[in-house]
């Protein structure tokens, strides 16, 4: 199949929020997202972000990395993974990072395949998140200036 990997454009942002909605569905989750447009022309994506690791240096990390269910299987979601993998080296970046659901076991598999380690069982991270109320009074209870 012929594709091409690109850094996204105003322009995308309504594919890219079709797209979310769709990865917010296939993870069980289509009450969290709360962004909408219509219509496509773009088949998948890779956010991503930099991080900083206190023992490694500097990290890339993937929020998202989606492909419609239709074009699976045809080396999009490699090429977007090598993308971003081939963006965070150009960066000095020494590791890249992404989260994934427990009970993604395809998505865990394409990773483990490409030879991702799974930290939960190797080193025994857990994911923590706070948000709404909880971040909300965390941040109420930092020292005030």
């Amino acid at each position: 199949m012929n594709f091409k990997i690109r850094r996204a454009a105003k322009e995308d942002c309504k594919d890219i929020s079709r797209m979310i909605m769709e990865l917010a569905v296939y993870e069980k989750m289509p009450d969290q997202v709360k962004i909408s447009h219509e219509g496509f022309t773009i088949i998948g994506y890779a956010l991503y972000f930099y991080t900083y690791s206190t023992w490694k240096g500097r990290a890339v990390y993937v929020e998202d990395l989606y492909v419609m269910p239709e074009f699976r299987g045809n080396g999009i979601g490699t090429g977007l993974l090598s993308k971003a993998a081939e963006i965070g080296k150009k960066k000095q970046c020494v590791r890249l990072q992404l989260s994934v659901l427990n009970w993604n076991t395809p998505s865990r598999d394409f990773y483990a395949g490409k030879g991702a380690q799974d930290l939960t069982v190797t080193e025994g991270w857990h994911t923590i998140r706070f948000d709404g109320q909880n971040l909300d009074k965390l941040a109420n209870e930092a020292p005030k200036d």
